[in-house]
C-alpha cells in the first residue's frame, strides 16, 4: 500500500479528495498511532494497519492514495495505560474516529461482548506492557467497536438557499424523525421513520399548513443505547446518548447512504421555506462513567476530552447525569465541538442548533461563564454567523439554572413560560401575575429581546399536550425504573378522572384546555415551539419520560377522528392569526411602556377598568384582559378566564365607528360574531377580539343610496 506525506495541518478525520484519502487524528498523549482498515463492520480482521506520522501539535496523519469512499477504518494508539490516573490509551483497544462522517455496522450492544469482557480486558491490559505487535488476541476489542466509513461528500445542492427566517417570524416544531413519520399512512412503508420519509409531500404540507418555519430535530447524530436499557429490551429512542458528533444515524435511513439522505431532507425543507435546527448533545458522550465502554475519546486522550475529578482522576465529574462531562475548556474537546458545528452548517446546510444542557459549554472551570472560550470562538467563526443558537439553559453542575444568562444572539428554552401557563390554566391561585409576565415576553429574563424566549407548553420531555389535561400522575412503569423516573411536578390536571374517559363533559373540558394552551403559545411574545403531534392530540398514555420506547407509544397516530381534526384546525387558525397580526408577534410599537415586567399594553379588569398595582396581588385574580395597541386602529383585545365560573367582561371602547368582533373563542370554535359592549367568557376560556366596522342593514344601505 502506498503512503504519501500528509499536509502540515490536515483536516481531522478521513477526507477523500477524488484520488485518495487523508486520515488525521488529534491525540496529544499518544506515542504511536495506526489507522486500521477493515472489510467487515463487525469483524476483527484488519486488512491493513498503517502507521501515522505525528507533528508538534499532537496531530497524527497519513495519506493513502488508493483508499476510496466506503472504506471502513478505526484507530489504534499506543500510550499510557493507568486507569487509576485517568490514562486509558492502549494498543489493544480499537477506537472509533471521533470525526467519523458515517458509522457502519450494528450499534446494539450484546452483553456477552461488553459487560464481562470489558472488565476482563481492562484487567488484562493493566498487566500488559508491550506494543501493538505483541498484543494478545483476547485483548483486541475490534469485533464490538463500531467502524467509521470514508464518505464522498459530493452532492448537487442546486439552488438551495437557507430561508433565514427572522426570529420575530419564527415558529418552531420540535420533532423526532421516526416518531413523526413511522405511522403516516400516506408515506410509502419503506420510507416511514426515515429522513426520506420526512422529505415527503404529506409531511411538508402538514408543516406549512401549521405555519411552521423551522423544525427542531431531536438528536439525529449516531447514538447508542445504554447497556441497562438493552438488558431490559428497551432502546434509547430519543438519542441523547451521542457516539459520533458528525454522523447522521443510519436508524433514520431508508438507504445505505445517511449523508446523502440527510442532505436531501435539508434541501426539501428549504424548498418549502422551512429551516432545519439540530438538537445536539455536546455535554457528554456514550462512553459514560468509569464503568462505561472505551470507544474513542477515553482511549485517545481521556484527560483532554473529559472533566476528571481532582480528588480521583479515575472518576468523572458528571454535570450531565449521564456519567461524564466534556471538558469544553480544553482545546481538543472545544475544537471537536466547533468543528462539528462547522461541518453541519457548511457541508450539511443546517440552519442552527439547540444545545442540550448548554451551561456545560460555558464551564471552562467550575462556574458557568457566558463569555467562556467556547462562546468566544463560536462568535468568531464566519461560517456560523447568523445561524440560530438555542440553549437549554440548565445542567446538573453548580448553579446549573442559567435562564436569561446567555448573551445575544443566543435564544433559550423558557421553562418558566411552560410552568406559568400550565399553572394559570389549571386555575392555580395567585398564578395571574406571572402569566401576564410570560404573555408579554418574560422581560424579567429577556429584557432586551422577547424573541430570545423560546416559549413552550409541552415538548419531548414530560407530558404531551393531551396527557397534560388527562393525567395528574406519571405512568412510567414500562421504563423499568419502578415509576421513579420522569418529572414529578407536572402542573397537570385530569379534570375529573385519570386517563382516558368516555365522559363527554370531561372530554369537552380537556379539549378546551388544550385550545387555551395552544392559543396562549401562539399569542405570547417570544418564539413559540410546538411539540410534534400536540396539534393532533398525541398521547403517550401518561408516560412523561418515554425516552426508551421506540413503538406506537411514541409515534404519532395520524388517524384522526372529528375531535382531533378539530384540534388541528384550531392550531392552524391560531398560528395564522399570529402571522396576520404584528401585535401578537411583538413587532409593532405599543402605546403603553413596560411596567414591572408585566405591562406591555393596557391590562384590564373584568369591569373594564385599568388593572395595575395592588390588583395583581389578589390571589383570586383569574379574569383579566390585555389591550394591545399600535398605530391608528392597530388594536387587539385578549380576554382570559381561568376560573371555574363563566364571567362577563365589560369591553373598552373600540374606537369611533367600530365595534369589537371576536376572532377566536376557545370555548366556541369557530368564534361567533360581535359580542356587543360586553363579552361573555365561559369558564376556562380565552377570546381574541378586533375592532370592526359594524355591519349595516339593507335598509340603511338603501337609505344612503
Amino acid at each position: 500500500m502506498s503512503i504519501l506525506p500528509s499536509l502540515p495541518r490536515p483536516l481531522l478525520g478521513a477526507h477523500w479528495d477524488g484520488q485518495g484519502t487523508s486520515f488525521a487524528l488529534l491525540a496529544l498523549g499518544a506515542q504511536r498511532v495506526w489507522v486500521c482498515l477493515f472489510d467487515s463492520p463487525n469483524g476483527s480482521a484488519e486488512t491493513h494497519r498503517v502507521p501515522l506520522e505525528g507533528n508538534a501539535e499532537g496531530i497524527w496523519s497519513v495519506y493513502l492514495p488508493e483508499i476510496r469512499p466506503g472504506q471502513l477504518y478505526g484507530f489504534r494508539l499506543q500510550g499510557r495505560w493507568n486507569p487509576h490516573q485517568g490514562k486509558m490509551t492502549h494498543p489493544g483497544q480499537l477506537l472509533l474516529d471521533p470525526y467519523a462522517r458515517e458509522i457502519a455496522g450494528s450499534l446494539v450492544w450484546k452483553p456477552s461482548l461488553f459487560a464481562s469482557s470489558q472488565r476482563e480486558v481492562v484487567n488484562r491490559k493493566e498487566a500488559f506492557s508491550g506494543d501493538l505487535d505483541s498484543v494478545p488476541g483476547d485483548l483486541d476489542t475490534a469485533p464490538w467497536v463500531p467502524k467509521a466509513r470514508v464518505v464522498d461528500n459530493a452532492f448537487s445542492w442546486g439552488e438551495d438557499t437557507p430561508p433565514r427566517v427572522p426570529w420575530g417570524e419564527t415558529v418552531i416544531y420540535e420533532c423526532h424523525v421516526k416518531g413523526l413519520t413511522a405511522s403516516h399512512p400516506d408515506i410509502p412503508p419503506p420510507l416511514r421513520g426515515t429522513f426520506a420519509g420526512m422529505s415527503q409531500a404529506p409531511i411538508l404540507e402538514h408543516l406549512t399548513s401549521l405555519g411552521i418555519t423551522a423544525v427542531e430535530l431531536m438528536p439525529i447524530q449516531v447514538s447508542i443505547t445504554e447497556l441497562r436499557l438493552a438488558n431490559l429490551g428497551l432502546t434509547n429512542y430519543w438519542g441523547y446518548n451521542p457516539l459520533a458528533f458528525f454522523a447522521p444515524d443510519s436508524r433514520f435511513c431508508a438507504t445505505d447512504n445517511p449523508t446523502l439522505e440527510f442532505k436531501e431532507l435539508v434541501r426539501a425543507l428549504h424548498g418549502a421555506g422551512i429551516e432545519i435546527l439540530l438538537d445536539v448533545v455536546f455535554n457528554h458522550t456514550a462512553e459514560g462513567n468509569h464503568q462505561g465502554p472505551i470507544l474513542h475519546l477515553k482511549g485517545m486522550d481521556n484527560p483532554s476530552y473529559y472533566r476528571l475529578r481532582r480528588d480521583d482522576p479515575s472518576r468523572y465529574e458528571d454535570f450531565s447525569g449521564c456519567g461524564n462531562t466534556l471538558a469544553i475548556g480544553r482545546e481538543p474537546a472545544r475544537r471537536l465541538v466547533l468543528d462539528a458545528l462547522r461541518y453541519w452548517v457548511e457541508e450539511m446546510h443546517v440552519d442552527g442548533f439547540r444545545f442540550d444542557l448548554a451551561p456545560v459549554l460555558g464551564r471552562d472551570q467550575m462556574a458557568f461563564d457566558a463569555a467562556g472560550s467556547f462562546f468566544r470562538e463560536l462568535a468568531q467563526c464566519p461560517s456560523l454567523e447568523g445561524i440560530k443558537l438555542i440553549a437549554e439553559p440548565w445542567d446538573l453542575g453548580p448553579k446549573g439554572y442559567q435562564l436569561g444568562n446567555f448573551s445575544p444572539p443566543w435564544a433559550q428554552w423558557n421553562d418558566r413560560f411552560r410552568d406559568s401557563v400550565r399553572s394559570f390554566w389549571r386555575g392555580d391561585s395567585g398564578s395571574s401575575p406571572e402569566m401576564a409576565t410570560r404573555l408579554t415576553g418574560s422581560s424579567d429574563f429577556f429584557p432586551r429581546d422577547a424573541t430570545a424566549s423560546i416559549n413552550l407548553v409541552a415538548c419531548h420531555d414530560g407530558f404531551t399536550l393531551r396527557d397534560l389535561v388527562s393525567y395528574e400522575r406519571r405512568h412510567n412503569l414500562a421504563n423499568g425504573e419502578e415509576g421513579r423516573d420522569g418529572h414529578g411536578h407536572n402542573l397537570s390536571s385530569n379534570w375529573g378522572t385519570e386517563g382516558a374517559t368516555t365522559d363527554p363533559a370531561i372530554g369537552k373540558k380537556r379539549l378546551k384546555i388544550q385550545r387555551n394552551l395552544l392559543a396562549t403559545l401562539a399569542f405570547s411574545r417570544g418564539t413559540p415551539l410546538l411539540g410534534h403531534g400536540d396539534e393532533l392530540g398525541r398521547t403517550q398514555q401518561g408516560n412523561n419520560n418515554a425516552y426508551c420506547h421506540d413503538s406506537e407509544l411514541t409515534w404519532i397516530d395520524w388517524k384522526l377522528d372529528e375531535e382531533r381534526q378539530g384540534l388541528v384546525d384550531f392550531c392552524r387558525e391560531v398560528f395564522a392569526l399570529r402571522r396576520r397580526f404584528r401585535l401578537l408577534r411583538g413587532l409593532a410599537p405599543l402605546v403603553e411602556a413596560p411596567r414591572e415586567g408585566r405591562d406591555r399594553g393596557l391590562w384590564l379588569t373584568a369591569q373594564g377598568e385599568s388593572l395595575c398595582g395592588d390588583d395583581w396581588q389578589n390571589p383570586d385574580l383569574q379574569t383579566f384582559g390585555l389591550l394591545l395597541e399600535g398605530e391608528e386602529m392597530d388594536r387587539l383585545l385578549l380576554l382570559f378566564n381561568s376560573s371555574s365560573q363563566a364571567q362577563r367582561f365589560v369591553l373598552p371602547p373600540p374606537g369611533a365607528g367600530f365595534c369589537w368582533r371576536a376572532l377566536l373563542d376557545t370555548a366556541l370554535f369557530p368564534a361567533q360574531g360581535h359580542p356587543g359592549p360586553e363579552a361573555y367568557l365561559q369558564d376556562h376560556s380565552l377570546q381574541l377580539l378586533i375592532p370592526s366596522r359594524p355591519r349595516r342593514s339593507i335598509e340603511e344601505l338603501s337609505h344612503e343610496l
